[in-house]
């Protein structure tokens, strides 16, 4: 990362949720398991902050309470809270979130990735483009913009 200086340069950081226990029948092929709230948020917790040494989950910029399934339905709903106003990552920060649960999702899921109301001065345009199939499509065939979303979600960095 080669940014010159940090828009958000002293972040309020937040303890860790407890780690979930996996419980036997979750690990049992033959038994049906919906994905419930607490795994959608299991699977974003740990994204690395395109900025700071720190994960999503640590800067309070996504919280399992807003994080949305229903199984039966196939949707998945992720509402995120940029740390500043005027974050000019959030567009970047919500693509991994995106990124991360259509890698991770079986594909019948509809995924909706959307900055939480009142939280940043572009909220309306942001979740335009993060919710735009196209526009996704498009920037994951940017090999420099991909390189950075892997980033992102190089999980071995918190082990």
């Amino acid at each position: 990362q080669n940014l010159m200086s940090k828009e958000n340069a002293a972040p309020q950081v937040h303890q860790k949720a407890r780690d979930r226990p996996v419980l036997a029948c979750e690990e049992d092929d033959e038994v049906a398991d919906p994905i419930d709230r607490r795994e959608l948020f299991d699977l974003i917790r740990c994204i690395n902050d395109p900025e700071h040494p720190l994960t999503l989950e640590q800067l309070n910029v996504v919280q399992e309470e807003h994080c949305h399934i229903d199984d039966s339905a196939g949707r998945a709903q992720v509402i995120f809270t940029p740390t500043i106003p005027h974050c000019s990552m959030a567009t970047l920060i919500g693509l991994c979130i995106k990124v991360r649960l259509l890698r991770s999702l079986p594909q019948r899921y509809k995924i909706d990735v959307e900055i939480r109301e009142g939280t940043h001065e572009s909220r309306d345009a942001v979740n335009k483009q993060l919710n735009d199939k196209e526009r996704v499509a498009a920037a994951l065939e940017n090999t420099k913009l991909i390189e950075v979303v892997n980033q992102c979600l190089d999980f071995s960095r918190h082990k």
